[in-house]
């Protein structure tokens, strides 16, 4: 497991806009001129507004990155290595959000080692404006530590002109205290990532299954296949309406071309096997905590088969809760 593991395939087409506020990361760098909050600023706000707190940490290498992103898909406000003295400022921006923020996730490690001191007097900070919070700490042996960070051929943040196993001592040493503290413990030693996902899901999805989302994209084989497909169908076994001279003009989204394609020998049947070993494959996906799939339904020019095939099993797929978008890559591209 790679503290720099790459996510699932994001969404495409579309903007989601769930928190109806800015969602820019903020730079650890660029701290000059922030106003930190030192006062009550939470006084009057009604206790359900203010956002639930929770604090991800611990060893580099032992899985934050891959924890914050579970809980990111979770559907939690997640702002990665901010320095611990804007954590109540957040926590305010949150409450003044109307509910639209209820659920804040902070990472914090030591590339902020500069504000790490101030994380203590920030936690008692929130103590006194009753902010539910939790802390994470990633835990991982010195050995499974030092051989992800050989693969990914990186030093550690603290070894200087040292070698990789002072830098993990000296960490060890700075987080002890937070680790004393930490509300949930996690050693991901003998931990993959899914191994850790299915951790992380179990402590803060709750009795709700993991959300699963589709993209299915109609495409022509003729111009090259998605690069991010997980799943290809290939509906060239059809007659192409092409030559169909009253349908060549039309697209798969023409009820008469789309009637045309179903009434053809096979079609629906496999309409209806593929849905279901999709029923198969989602089940699967949500066991193994995968949140992104993008399924790619091509024919030769992307224009007749494909779409009509893509408007179908998006049906299918939302009619099974799978959130599902609908993108025709080739469509008029002839």
């Amino acid at each position: 497991m790679s503290e720099h593991e790459t996510g699932p395939a994001a969404q495409r087409d579309r903007t989601q806009q769930e928190t109806g506020a800015d969602t820019t990361r903020p730079d650890a760098g660029q701290d000059d001129g922030a106003q930190v909050s030192t006062g009550n600023e939470t006084a009057g706000v009604p206790e359900a507004a203010i956002p639930e707190l929770v604090i991800i940490s611990g060893m580099s290498g032992a899985g934050r990155s891959t924890a914050a992103k579970c809980l990111e898909d979770l559907g939690w406000f997640v702002v990665d290595n901010l320095p611990p003295a804007l954590i109540p400022t957040m926590v305010e921006l949150g409450a003044r959000s109307q509910g639209n923020v209820a659920r804040i996730a902070v990472v914090v490690d030591v590339r902020g080692r500069r504000f790490f001191d101030n994380l203590r007097e920030s936690l008692a900070d929130l103590d006194g404006r009753s902010v539910t919070r939790r802390t994470v700490f990633l835990e991982s042996s010195d050995e499974a530590l030092v051989r992800r960070f050989e693969s990914v051929r990186r030093p550690h943040p603290l070894q200087g002109d040292g070698r990789i196993v002072d830098g993990i001592a000296a960490e060890r040493e700075l987080l002890r205290e937070l680790r004393g503290d930490a509300d949930l413990v996690i050693d991901t030693s003998s931990l993959n990532v899914h191994e850790l996902r299915a951790k992380m899901d179990a402590q803060f999805a709750g009795e709700e299954e993991p959300e699963l989302r589709a993209t299915v994209m109609s495409f022509g084989f003729k111009y090259g296949l998605p690069v991010d497909a997980d799943l290809v169908v290939d509906m060239r076994f059809l007659p192409n309406p092409h030559w169909v001279p009253e349908l060549r003009p039309y697209t798969g989204l023409n009820e008469e071309v789309a009637s045309y394609i179903f009434n053809q020998p096979g079609a629906k049947e496999f309409l209806d096997r593929y849905a279901e070993l999709l029923r198969l494959i989602a089940a699967g996906y949500r066991r193994e905590g995968k949140r992104y799939v993008t399924i790619a339904v091509g024919c030769t020019g992307g224009k007749h088969r494909s779409v009509a095939t893509s408007e179908k099993l998006a049906a299918r797929l939302a009619a099974e809760g799978v959130e599902t978008v609908v993108v025709h890559r080739d469509m008029g591209r002839e």
